[in-house]
C-alpha cells in the first residue's frame, strides 16, 4: 500500500508555497536552493515542516515519512543529520530509488490544490512556530555533504 501514497513537499517563500517536488515510495527529488535558511512543509491529513539552514555547494536528505491518520495519510519530515550521511541505510535508500521531476501535471495539481495547501498551512504553520527550536525538525548548516 505504501506505494500508492503520495506527499507533496513545498517550500515556504512568501505567501504560496512553492512546490519541491510530489514524493512517492522509493522515489527522490532534487530541491536547489540558495544558501541561508529556509522551511519547508509537507501536507496529507496535516501539515509539516522543516527548518532549514543550509550552506553553498553542500546536498542536504530529508526523508518524507508516511505515518498513518484518520482519513488518508499523515506525512512527517526526517532530516538526515551528519552523522546519517555514511550510514548504510541511507546509502542503500538512495540506491533504491528513482528520480522524480516536476512534471505540467504535478504544477496543475499544486494549482488546483492550492486552497487546501494553503488551508493546511494556516491550520499548522502557527502551532509549529510556538514550538521550542529543539523540538522542531531541522537541517543544520554542518548537516550538509
Amino acid at each position: 500500500m505504501g506505494y500508492l501514497i503520495q506527499s507533496s513537499v513545498f517550500e515556504l517563500k512568501g505567501d504560496e508555497p512553492q512546490l519541491a517536488g510530489i514524493i512517492a515510495s522509493k522515489t527522490k527529488v532534487a530541491y536547489h536552493v540558495e544558501p541561508g535558511k529556509h522551511t519547508f512543509m509537507t501536507v496529507g491529513e496535516n501539515a509539516e515542516f522543516l527548518s532549514a539552514d543550509l550552506l553553498p555547494n553542500k546536498t542536504y536528505y530529508v526523508y518524507v515519512s508516511p505515518r498513518m491518520g484518520m482519513w488518508k495519510a499523515r506525512f512527517a519530515l526526517e532530516a538526515k543529520h551528519k552523522a546519517d550521511l555514511e550510514s548504510a541505510e541511507l546509502k542503500s535508500d538512495l540506491a533504491d530509488c528513482r528520480w522524480v521531476a516536476e512534471t505540467p501535471q504535478s504544477r496543475q495539481w499544486m494549482q488546483d490544490n492550492m486552497p487546501s495547501i494553503q488551508a493546511k498551512r494556516a491550520d499548522y504553520y502557527p502551532e509549529w512556530v510556538k514550538k521550542p527550536d529543539a523540538e522542531k525538525e531541522r537541517l543544520l548548516p554542518e548537516d550538509g555533504y
